[in-house]
């Protein structure tokens, strides 16, 4: 399952940080924080993230594991079950690479901060002159409203990448919403490849993310540099469980990916 992260409610931060002075995000009436970070302190991990003090990301995360479903997430989970016990007793071995969705949030609000300031800085690099100004209050708004739409199309782009490489494509692609977390998922109801997985799964990061940011530097336009930045960071998830692809090591002549329908990633069938 591909997530995007829960993001509005840490845009405050995140645009204070890029310099401007008005702020979006909790106002606007969508997103909700996973936990305050206050007093606590994080160690970073592309794998995942450890608490060090003060806040227990294990148990938010086992917490998650165990949330009510809802018929048709219970319905896919029986699918994924199902042909993975097929592939199991046709002798492939199973191995977990999902990840934690609370812990996926708390890497996106932390990755903000570099991702922020290299585009700050190639910005500025190539636009000596340009300005930080962001508008009249009418701009912020609309940033708003194309980052709810936006949230909508990262989503569609998962799943029109994956149907590309699927038997019987879109019919092979699902949707659905955490209402406890806020969060719209895209899933795909058949193993893939490791090329064709990743390519669904970075493609919204590149289409939607960095593609603006590199338009908004030759053009000069810090709005569209904005907008690239919060639908980078909104990609944090993605770049998580893709790292953790990368990271896991097989000698295995047969292995694919089979994203998992109720958990951020993916579980790997190899023999």
């Amino acid at each position: 399952m591909l997530i995007l992260m829960q993001l509005p409610v840490h845009c405050k931060a995140l645009i204070r940080s890029a310099g401007i002075i008005r702020t979006c995000g909790r106002s606007a009436g969508f997103g909700k924080p996973v936990d305050s970070l206050a007093g606590n302190v994080y160690t970073v991990k592309m794998s995942g993230i450890r608490k060090t003090g003060g806040f227990d990301m294990a148990n938010k995360d086992n917490n998650e594991k165990n949330r009510k479903l809802t018929a048709a997430e219970q319905a896919r989970l029986d699918h994924f079950e199902e042909i993975s016990g097929e592939m199991e007793a046709q002798g492939y071995k199973k191995t977990d690479l999902t990840i934690g969705i609370v812990s996926a949030n708390v890497f996106s609000i932390l990755f903000a901060i570099p991702v922020a300031a290299a585009g700050l800085a190639l910005f500025f690099a190539f636009n000596k002159a340009g300005s930080i100004h962001f508008g009249t209050r009418v701009h912020y708004y609309l940033l708003l409203v194309l980052f709810l739409v936006l949230v909508v199309v990262h989503e569609l782009i998962h799943g029109i990448s994956w149907a590309a490489f699927t038997e019987h494509h879109f019919k092979d692609i699902e949707f659905g919403f955490m209402k406890e977390y806020l969060t719209p998922y895209c899933t795909c109801k058949v193993p893939l490849a490791k090329g064709p997985y990743i390519f669904g799964a970075l493609m919204p990061l590149i289409v939607l993310g960095i593609i603006p940011m590199i338009i908004s530097i030759l053009s000069g336009s810090f709005y569209l540099l904005v907008l690239g930045i919060l639908m980078t960071v909104a990609a944090g998830g993605d770049i998580m469980l893709t790292w953790n692809i990368l990271r896991y090591k097989s000698s295995a002549g047969d292995i694919v990916y089979f994203d998992h329908p109720t958990q951020a990633g993916s579980v790997v069938f190899e023999q």
